[in-house]
């Protein structure tokens, strides 16, 4: 049984703690802001590299070019993912943003393979740079788009959860380290007279990538795989269903999150003297509690009379006698 939402409360942010229409509109802003730097640095590393020849910049020019892919893949799916369910997609479309977050870890995958291409042939085969201030200046420019950047997405990962945007932050997060080490490998190489430099700065940006994009990676499967919510966030679910005392128990909790859905289902024990009506008020006063803490939550409970649940049959049987103490 599924309810509209309610009110947040005020509580540590949960999947699921935040209304769809709070994350649509966040989400919808930041990946627009995401798409916006994408492009602009396109622009500014391209003249930079088509000047310097910098090895170090070419591959976070051909990183921010991932980078627009992999956000505008985002900015699709957080508009797809809050869409509400329909005939054909009865669980909503949450899943959007995992694999949006997948198209990211593959992207990253495939600049860090090209940069370290590069990068190791020029380490073999150094070339000089020329106009290296140029070099310089574009990842300055990068730095101070990309820290506001993620800046700005933290800011909105505090008010609502969204793995699609936490993975684009996380891609950044890794292009704002490279970046630096592509400004200290330009200017190294500048001053010193050492191109290899620039290369091996190369070499550097294509392992922290290779790293970003594993975490990314696992974040997203975390969520394909229906992988469940945080111990915290169950312990809120067990403790807002048993508020009352004629919930006597709950067992066979199962959870799981969907963009910014969060799917819950449960069955609760009450005394097997109620009626149905009584047990059904008893249930509906149970989603609703818990609705005020996850409010983009679909719940569904069964109750049970206490002491006579059957075990969880078919696919996913529970073993014992399906009392399972949380």
């Amino acid at each position: 049984m599924a309810h509209d939402s309610a009110p947040a409360a005020e509580a540590p942010l949960l999947p699921g703690a935040t209304p769809v229409g709070e994350t649509a509109r966040l989400t919808a802003r930041i990946t627009l802001m995401s798409v916006t730097v994408a492009a602009v640095l396109i622009g500014v590393k391209g003249v930079a590299v088509g000047l310097s020849g910098s090895i170090a910049t070419l591959a976070s020019l051909a990183d921010s070019g991932l980078d627009l892919l992999a956000s505008l893949a985002t900015f699709a799916a957080v508009r797809y993912a809050v869409a509400p369910p329909d005939a054909t997609h009865r669980y909503g479309h949450g899943k959007a943003e995992a694999f949006a977050s997948l198209i990211q870890a593959g992207l990253v995958f495939a600049s860090a393979a090209l940069i370290g291409e590069q990068a190791v042939r020029h380490i073999l085969h150094p070339e000089p740079l020329s106009h290296e201030g140029w070099a310089v200046g574009a990842m300055a420019v990068s730095i101070a788009l990309t820290g506001l950047l993620i800046l700005g997405q933290s800011q909105v990962l505090k008010r609502a959860r969204s793995v699609a945007v936490a993975g684009d932050r996380a891609h950044y997060a890794a292009d704002l380290a490279s970046n630096i080490a592509a400004l200290i490998g330009v200017a190294a190489a500048a001053v010193l007279h050492a191109p290899w430099i620039d290369a091996a700065a190369g070499l550097l940006v294509a392992a922290w990538l290779l790293w970003g994009a594993i975490g990314v990676f696992r974040e997203a499967s975390f969520e394909l795989m229906d992988h469940e919510l945080s111990a915290e966030a169950r312990a809120q679910i067990l403790a807002l269903a048993k508020a009352d005392e004629r919930v006597l128990d709950i067992h066979a909790l199962r959870t799981r999150a969907s963009g910014p859905y969060v799917h819950i289902q449960m069955h609760a024990a009450v005394p097997g003297h109620l009626s149905l009506e009584e047990a059904h008020q008893v249930v509906v006063a149970a989603e609703r509690r818990v609705l005020e803490m996850f409010p983009a939550a679909d719940i569904l409970i069964h109750a049970d009379p206490y002491g006579r649940a059957e075990p969880h049959g078919g696919a996913f049987a529970e073993a014992g006698d399906g009392q399972v103490r949380h």
